[in-house]
């Protein structure tokens, strides 16, 4: 099993609605790439320091090579195109 976690930083301009939609086109990626075994996207709204990220993606796999479908995915594509758009950092993990 491989878990593939990402945490955004945002922009300032419309930043509550931007982690809204990132959270539906996110999780509306299950059921439209098979190889996603699970995905769930949460803010960080309980400690809303400006130093910490705000939005985080878990998502899990069978295998790397499912992961690399999911990142080459033409529907994933489509919402990183988004998110690179709203976002001013990105940091990610595999394990």
């Amino acid at each position: 099993m491989i878990t593939h976690i990402v945490m955004w930083r945002l922009k300032d301009e419309n930043k509550e609605a931007n982690k809204l939609e990132m959270k539906r086109l996110l999780e509306g990626l299950k059921g439209k790439i098979d190889v996603l075994e699970s995905i769930s996207v949460a803010f960080n709204d309980a400690n809303a320091d400006t130093k910490n990220f705000e939005v985080i993606l878990n998502t899990t796999f069978k295998s790397l090579e499912d992961l690399d479908i999911y990142a080459k995915h033409p529907e994933h594509l489509k919402v990183v195109d988004f998110i690179k758009s709203v976002v001013t950092e990105r940091v990610a993990i595999d394990y």
